[in-house]
């Protein structure tokens, strides 16, 4: 079912809350005397608007450091594990 609010359709649909969660959206609806329903789209916009991460931009950052470091041992990459118990229990 769709519903219209300035202009905008709006479709419903269902969450749960935790009861703090559900106690918290009670009072600021209230106090800004605003829907609970307009005060989670609005949590929503600010989720979107903060941007998932750039796993493409991550990847790239990550590749500029490869092969720019040398270690001690030939064999650090197969046995990072055995070498961090060798440092962290001296």
């Amino acid at each position: 079912m769709c519903y219209h609010d300035k202009g905008v359709t709006l479709i419903r649909t269902q969450i749960q809350l935790s009861q703090r969660q559900s106690n918290i959206l009670k009072d600021l609806s209230t106090t800004r005397k605003e829907s609970i329903a307009s005060l989670i789209r609005q949590a929503i916009d600010q989720f979107i608007a903060s941007g998932a991460p750039n796993r493409t931009g991550l990847y790239e950052q990550a590749l500029t450091v490869v092969g720019k470091f040398q270690a001690e041992s030939p064999d650090i990459s197969v046995e990072h594990d055995k070498y961090l118990d060798e440092d962290f229990s001296s």
